[in-house]
């Protein structure tokens, strides 16, 4: 069998570099592995529980509670139980958070401009439209295989 066409490898090796620039970055921030992404959805969304965040970021619960109690150890995010569904918490920025958000959109918006250099702004458009389009495909997948958890063998 032939491999159809490298999109999925292409952007997987786009993630994974991105990923560890990232990691490079924001060290000298105190953030650890991947912290970043759980961080700036808690800015951008204070006080989202732990349950929309984890299907946000397409995780496993257990990867957005060890992120997030790290967060919390760090004092970037804090946790309140909900006042309307006792087993539910919701997750808010800190000032430590708050502060250093604008650096963490700024690399963000560093790395947007990097993968669009040598775009025209009609590209750069064209682009988002089809990834966009890729993405809701795929959470479509996603989702059955999340329900009825497929596997190959």
């Amino acid at each position: 069998m032939k491999l159809k066409n490298t999109i999925l490898r292409n952007l997987g090796t786009m993630s994974r570099s991105i990923q560890y620039i990232n990691d490079l970055q924001f060290k000298c921030l105190n953030l650890q592995r991947g912290q970043f992404v759980f961080l700036t959805r808690i800015c951008e969304d204070p006080g989202i529980n732990m349950a929309t965040l984890t299907h946000i970021l397409k995780v496993d619960k257990a990867t957005t509670t060890k992120a997030v109690q790290k967060l919390i150890e760090a004092d970037f995010v804090s946790k309140t139980r909900n006042d309307s569904d006792k087993r539910e918490f919701n997750l808010f920025p800190q000032k430590k958070a708050l502060d250093i958000y604008s650096s963490l959109i700024a690399e963000e918006n560093r790395e947007i401009d990097s993968c669009f250099t040598g775009f025209s702004k009609a590209e750069q458009k064209l682009c988002c439209e089809f990834i966009s389009r890729l993405k809701v495909n795929v959470e479509k997948d996603w989702e059955i295989h999340k329900q009825h958890k497929h596997s190959i063998g």
